[in-house]
């Protein structure tokens, strides 16, 4: 098995996971630390190192809220340790591969985690990447700066970096997908072969990375969990940008509430002060029958350089590689007045996006699912959004919730699922045991068949 590797900065050595089949090597920098001269900035070159680099523990989290103190569900469900280590030097990713040489030229997932911009972590128990690797596949998950700290915009930050001047987790993802181009031949994948996914914010930068015009040649494949997201003016739509000098004032508004009159003077300030200044001036409220009220929070823009509009659009238009795409939905997630908008967006959105393939000549096929099995639990949450991730990534085994041999079914089944789609750009294939899966249709927008995943 592969278990040391050199990569353009140096060497790293990973760790054998569960399954000794598979290597994980966890928190290779992919950028210099953004810190100091570099917050709010692009990411910068990743320096070199000396010796060989013990990639076999994830680094810290991004700078965000404490995880795990709520009681809420999405607390219950996976943010179990309050006490992770979180530093502004963040822009880690992790690998994991089943390859026994260099040379296999295995196909690539690249993961992007979701938590609308503000929260979440490659670290987080339901992104083992162990499962799926078992498949014949090599997973890379990307660490990216959140909320203030990856969406501030100011008109110092404009000067100073005319060229990229927001957006800095949008370019820390980019920067990590570009990262494994370079360099993934020698973990055994295939730099053409790449396939890029997210859930929620996830699915979303998702959306925005295979957008974007400097992507264009490398992504070979992309897959939309709960990401394809258009609330139709409500508030609080994280998928509606703001433009940059909207953006920009925004951050003047800030800087007066941290109380600086500069950039250096903002730079300078301990990083825990400042995201704890951002959590007071944007609070956020809550209405179980509305999104919540979150409009002072910071979240991608349309910045004029590296991204240029509101990705859904893009998509509908036809403006992205002509490459497959998974997209879809849980049956419970984001459901306000009898609407789930995610449903709604997702029929809405591929619709328009299938009909400007065909006009422009594109042959790719969309793959469109709902996720509604019965979900365990004396909360009894039906399938609240996030929840299909235990499956997809057959995590299952790792929740607290008392899941039963059919859900260990349809987890394994939606892995493979995942699995085929990043090898192949088609999802359909083999169980374990050799027989046929049930077919996933490529979508159809006059028939709208959705596929349905659930317990037998």
């Amino acid at each position: 098995m592969i278990r040391e590797v050199k990569v353009e900065n140096g060497i790293v050595r990973g760790v054998a996971s569960a399954d000794p089949r598979v290597t994980a090597f966890k928190g290779i920098p992919y950028a210099a630390p953004p810190v100091g001269k570099n917050r709010w900035r692009a990411p910068q070159p990743c320096p070199d190192w000396d010796g060989v680099l013990l990639a076999q523990e994830f680094a810290p989290i991004s700078m965000q809220d404490q995880p795990g103190v709520g009681e809420d569900v999405y607390c219950k469900e996976w943010h179990v340790d309050p006490d992770i280590p979180m530093d502004e030097d963040c822009l880690y990713l992790n690998v994991w591969t089943p390859a026994k040489s260099a040379d296999e030229k295995l196909p690539v997932l690249v993961w992007y985690f979701g938590g609308a911009f503000q929260w979440g972590y490659t670290a987080e128990m339901e992104f083992d990447g162990e499962r799926l690797a078992r498949r014949g596949i090599i997973v890379v998950s990307v660490n990216y700066r959140l909320a203030v700290m990856g969406f501030l915009a100011h008109p110092e930050i404009t000067k100073e970096n005319p060229d990229a001047p927001a957006n800095f987790g949008l370019l820390d993802q980019q920067a990590g997908l570009h990262w494994v181009y370079r360099n993934i031949a020698a973990f055994g994948g295939d730099p053409e072969r790449i396939t890029i996914a997210g859930q929620s914010a996830g699915g979303g930068s998702t959306l925005q990375q295979l957008t974007c015009e400097a992507n264009k040649d490398i992504v070979k494949g992309a897959v939309i969990f709960s990401g394809m997201i258009n609330m139709d003016g409500m508030p609080g739509d994280i998928f509606n940008p703001l433009t940059l000098e909207e953006a920009e004032k925004k951050g003047e508004e800030f800087f007066k509430f941290m109380g600086v009159k500069s950039l250096e003077e903002a730079r300078a300030m301990d990083a825990a002060k400042v995201r704890d200044l951002y959590g007071e001036f944007s609070p956020m409220t809550f209405d179980p029958d509305s999104p919540p009220q979150i409009d002072k929070k910071m979240f991608p823009i349309t910045d004029g350089k590296n991204y240029m509009g509101n990705p859904l659009t893009l998509l509908e238009e036809g403006k992205y590689p002509d490459v497959p795409v998974i997209t879809g939905y849980t049956s419970d997630e984001f459901t306000f007045g009898g609407v789930n908008i995610v449903e709604k967006s997702v029929k809405t959105s591929v619709a328009k996006a299938i009909e400007s393939e065909k006009a422009l000549g594109k042959t790719a096929n969309f793959y469109c699912y709902c996720f509604n099995p019965s979900i365990p639990g004396e909360d009894n949450p039906g399938t609240f959004h996030s929840v299909d991730l235990w499956f997809w990534f057959e995590s299952i085994q790792k929740c607290w919730r008392p899941f039963k041999g059919k859900h260990f079914d349809l987890a394994r089944v939606m892995c493979n699922y995942f699995a085929n789609f990043v090898k192949t750009g088609d999802p359909n294939g083999l169980d374990a045991d050799g027989t046929e899966m049930q077919k996933w249709e490529s979508y159809d927008a006059e028939k709208q068949n959705v596929f349905r995943l659930k317990e037998d």
